[in-house]
């Protein structure tokens, strides 16, 4: 099942979304969903706060069903307080979306065509569960106090944070887990990866598992991107 919430200045709380729609499934259109049809919840209002809600894509691993969005936020001031998110590959968007696709049918979906606003989110207590580029897009988003479960190999942040934007996502007193050793070994798993070439990331006072690997971030072969991207951590937890 699919929700849109495009109410604004609302308080929503102790609510459970579920959904299981995943990129490669096929749309009644013809094509594959591909990944930003597949949010259980889209949120395109201002001003809400979600409070001990849960949000979760239960398609499976993004090695079998390609990218599945728990949760699309596409709504400026948006709050999450002591909620749960859980999926695989791509389990949080936050837009906006990059100026432009990569690749055909990259960014079909309901906001392919909005204009790339910039975003602002808060979340404080939350859990985020994920596997590759988990939690990705161009916000600018606050992390307190929050949980980051790996559940395979992968990637935490994806961040495409637009060029003039000052701040990406900064994570404080945070902590990177996993969810158990055998399905994600030690230094199996990076903090980070540009989605796009002015990516921002900052880490405050975050502790690390051993599941993230000893150099922290990944270039996504970009190596261009080594100069325009901000990958910073203080103190430097690595």
């Amino acid at each position: 099942m699919q929700w849109t919430i495009s109410e604004n200045n609302i308080v929503i709380e102790d609510r459970t979304y579920t959904g299981d729609l995943y990129a490669r499934k096929m749309h009644e259109d013809g094509r594959p969903y591909h990944t930003f049809r597949t949010a259980t919840v889209l949120v395109d209002g201002n001003n809400i706060t979600f409070r001990r809600c849960t949000f979760e894509n239960t398609a499976g691993p993004g090695k079998e069903v390609g990218q599945a969005l728990a949760l699309y936020i596409d709504g400026d001031d948006i709050r999450l307080e002591d909620c749960i998110l859980k999926g695989h590959q791509d389990t949080l968007f936050m837009a906006p979306l990059p100026p432009k696709e990569i690749e055909k049918d990259g960014f079909l979906g309901p906001k392919q065509f909005t204009p790339r606003t910039p975003r602002t989110v808060y979340l404080k207590n939350c859990l985020i569960e994920g596997g590759v580029d988990f939690i990705f897009g161009g916000a600018t988003a606050y992390f307190d106090n929050c949980e980051f479960r790996s559940v395979e190999p992968g990637y935490v942040f994806a961040p495409s944070t637009p060029e003039e934007v000052e701040t990406g996502f900064v994570a404080r007193n945070c902590r990177f887990t996993r969810s158990n050793e055998q399905d994600v070994p030690d230094a199996s798993c990076y903090i980070g990866r540009p989605w796009r070439e002015y990516a921002k990331i900052r880490l405050e006072n975050c502790e690390l598992g051993p599941h993230i690997h000893p150099d922290g971030w990944h270039d996504w072969g970009k190596t261009a991107a080594r100069q325009t991207i901000r990958f910073e951590g203080y103190p430097l937890p690595w």
